[in-house]
């Protein structure tokens, strides 16, 4: 168990942040060993033949991943240092991370151990870069076509935990993150299979990140390099890869039945082929709509090797729960 000792300067300094940086490592825990993570199924059987296809070599990134009881190495993931960090900025911050702390990262008993590590070791500058890339390619490919859903599912978590703290403060903030973390008379408790240990935070405060990919466990940073963090799971997890069956009456009276439909369908990205087959609308039909729906905002749509993936924006997400909200209709 880890303990975190807070005093008043610490609460107030404790705050929320994004990282996709942290998403694509936790992510990676998934895709490696999927049948141990049955809640991301609809994810993993989407994503994987998407990654065979486009042929991307994203060992690098497996390597520094391990399983327990290896340690995922910092550097790779580093805390974010804005509230809603985007994955350029993280990646920059990557590339100039100094050899020094690579190696430092890389040389404990804990530490991670493959071929391809040694060759990062070797050269830290262009290992990092490499890095970058092979994070970047598999960014666009796993992760982007469902950031938009992810990113207001976080967003969302965040709002309620600051409704939270305004009504309860931080005790009841604290004590409502996740099952494995407990507060208690100025003491942060947190269960999880990092060693354990008993550190004062020193006036630097808590860095909460919600994270997707987290589920079920919680992780903890509290190296001196960095602000000490706490990754935990947001609330609905369970319903993130849920596609919509149901049509809202008020989004259809707007945007036509047929596009309110192709956007309900949009949960999980998906191409204009899948979309065809799925609503009965001919393929030119729904490439018709959903050039529209892009045009209008509601609808990205991302290459991910040879495939082309629709999917709904933050915008499309609002629009739908507020909808919602106003009734259905099968």
């Amino acid at each position: 168990m880890l303990e975190l000792e807070f005093t008043a300067r610490d609460l107030a300094r404790t705050r929320f942040a994004l990282s996709p940086l942290w998403e694509v490592v936790a992510s990676v825990r998934i895709l490696r060993n999927p049948d141990e993570h049955p809640l991301y199924r609809p994810w993993s059987e989407q994503v994987r033949p998407r990654l065979a296809a486009a042929g991307l070599d994203w060992g690098l990134l497996a390597d520094l991943v391990p399983d327990p009881p290896r340690a995922i190495p910092i550097f790779i993931a580093p805390p974010p240092t804005t509230p809603l960090s985007d994955l350029t900025v993280e990646l920059a911050a990557l590339r100039a991370t100094p050899a020094e702390r690579v190696r430092a990262g890389l040389g404990g008993k804990r530490a991670p151990r493959s071929a391809r590590i040694d060759a990062l070791l070797a050269d830290p500058h262009g290992g990092l870069a490499e890095l970058a890339e092979i994070v970047e390619a598999y960014w666009e490919i796993a992760l982007a076509p469902y950031w938009p859903r992810m990113r207001s599912l976080l967003e969302g978590d965040v709002l309620h935990r600051a409704r939270l703290l305004a009504e309860g403060g931080a005790d009841r903030l604290l004590n409502d993150l996740d099952p494995a973390v407990a507060w208690d008379s100025e003491t942060l408790r947190i269960r999880h299979r990092s060693p354990g240990g008993s550190l004062r935070l020193g006036g630097h405060g808590l860095l909460l990140v919600p994270s997707v990919f987290a589920w079920p466990r919680v992780f903890s940073v509290t190296a001196p390099a960095w602000q000490p963090t706490l990754r935990y799971p947001p609330r609905g997890i369970a319903t993130l890869w849920e596609r919509r069956t149901t049509v809202a009456r008020p989004l259809a009276a707007v945007l036509g039945r047929t596009r309110a439909h192709l956007l309900a369908e949009l949960g999980l990205p998906a191409s204009t082929t899948d979309l065809a087959r799925r609503t009965g609308i001919t393929p030119g039909g729904v490439s018709q709509h959903l050039t529209a729906l892009r045009a209008a905002g509601l609808v990205d749509a991302h290459r991910a090797g040879r495939y082309v993936l629709y999917t709904r924006t933050e915008a499309a997400e609002v629009l739908l729960t507020a909808a919602e909200r106003g009734g259905r209709e099968e």
